[in-house]
C-alpha cells in the first residue's frame, strides 16, 4: 500500500546512510488493490521502495517466509534487484501470482466448460496443485536461481548471522553522478 512503500522506502534509504545492514523478511501476496490505491499513486511509491533497495549499498539479506508475488516480490530487495542473499522457507510461495488468481486466467476456458460443480471444484483443486508444483515452489526459484537457498525455519537466525559475517567487508559504489534520479 501507499503509506507502507513510503515508509519502508524511508527506513532503506536511513539504513544506508547510516551503513545499517538490511535484513527483509518478505511475506507480501501483492500491492493492496482498489481504484483508491491506484488514484494515490501506488505505483509511484512502490517505485520509491524499488530505487531505495536498488540505491542501497549496504549489505542485503532477505528471507522470504510465506507469500511473495508479482511487483511486491520485486520491491522487497530480491536477487535481480541487487539483493547479496536471498533466502526462502519451505513454505515460501515466489511467483507472478497465486495459484487462486493464476488458476482463473490460465484456465479460464477448461473452467468455463465445466458444467458439473463437483467435477468444476476438481479441476480448480488440481490446476492450483499443478500451478504451485510448477512455479510457486521455492526450489523452482532456487534452480532458476531467483534465491540462493531454501532453509529450514529454525536455522534462519544462524545463516543470517553468516550471511553477516560473509558480507562484512563488502563495497559496493554506485555509479559517480551529479544527483539520484528517486522517483517522485
Amino acid at each position: 500500500d501507499i503509506n507502507a512503500s513510503r515508509k519502508a522506502a524511508r527506513f532503506v534509504r536511513f539504513c544506508d546512510a547510516f551503513n545499517i545492514p538490511l535484513v527483509t523478511f518478505v511475506d507480501v501476496p501483492g500491492f493492496l488493490p482498489g481504484t483508491g490505491q491506484e488514484y494515490g499513486g501506488v505505483i509511484t511509491h512502490g517505485a520509491k521502495l524499488l530505487y531505495a533497495y536498488g540505491e542501497a549499498t549496504v549489505p542485503k539479506i532477505t528471507v522470504t517466509l510465506r507469500k511473495s508475488y508479482g511487483g511486491a516480490h520485486i520491491v522487497m530487495s530480491c536477487k535481480q534487484l541487487r539483493g547479496d542473499i536471498n533466502y526462502a522457507w519451505p513454505t515460501a510461495e515466489i511467483a507472478v501470482m497465486g495459484a487462486d488468481g493464476a488458476v482463473e486466467v490460465l484456465y479460464s476456458k477448461e473452467i468455463a466448460a465445466e458444467k458439473d460443480p463437483v467435477k468444476l471444484a476438481t479441476v480448480i483443486e488440481e490446476k492450483k496443485k499443478e500451478y504451485n508444483d510448477l512455479f510457486t515452489n521455492p526450489y523452482v526459484a532456487a534452480r532458476l536461481g531467483y534465491i540462493d537457498d531454501v532453509i529450514e525455519p529454525r536455522n534462519t537466525r544462524f545463516r543470517i548471522i553468516r550471511a553477516l559475517q560473509q558480507l562484512q567487508t563488502k563495497k559496493l559504489e554506485n555509479p559517480p553522478k551529479k544527483h539520484d534520479n528517486l522517483p517522485l
